[in-house]
């Protein structure tokens, strides 16, 4: 795992260790890289409830409850899809926080008002409204990937930084 991801990682899971909370995330154009590095760290059972890979539309819609009418009006990659993607984890797990991430990471599916490289970052605390981020990435579809992993680990507003 890359350095700078596994710092994050270590930073996101001493935080949920030292509060004793559980995280669980949900990702799209990432595929569970997120995850990965996330259960990369030692001793992340304890804090680490469950990934939701959910790259096709269906698998939004049946594992996290989000509403096929915020697809088709927003767009699966859109602020709303990825704040119903945290919601519909928080309901399916028992974390105390969650995170998702939608995008194009391309080479292809971009277009004029979505570009490759826009992704949207979701985080929610259970009980509080989520908050979503939108970026825009530049590279290769690894590039853009890991910059969306990256982000997602280091703009979690309740780890220390």
């Amino acid at each position: 795992m890359n350095t700078n991801l596994n710092l994050a990682s270590e930073k996101l899971g001493n935080y949920l260790s030292k509060t004793q909370a559980r995280i669980a995330t949900a990702e799209s154009c990432t595929g569970g890289w997120l995850a990965e590095c996330i259960t990369e760290i030692a001793g992340s059972s304890a804090w680490f409830d469950r990934g939701f890979i959910t790259y096709s539309n269906a698998s939004k819609i049946d594992m996290l409850n989000v509403q096929s009418k915020a697809i088709e009006k927003f767009g699966a990659v859109s602020a709303e899809v990825a704040s119903e993607m945290t919601q519909g984890t928080l309901q399916n797990s028992l974390a105390d926080y969650a995170i998702s991430i939608t995008g194009v990471a391309g080479p292809t599916g971009g277009s004029a008002e979505k570009p490759v490289g826009t992704v949207y970052i979701a985080w929610q605390k259970r009980f509080q409204p989520a908050q979503v981020t939108l970026k825009y990435f530049s590279g290769s579809r690894q590039e853009i990937r890991r910059q969306a992993v990256y982000t997602a680990l280091n703009l979690i507003p309740f780890k220390d930084k």
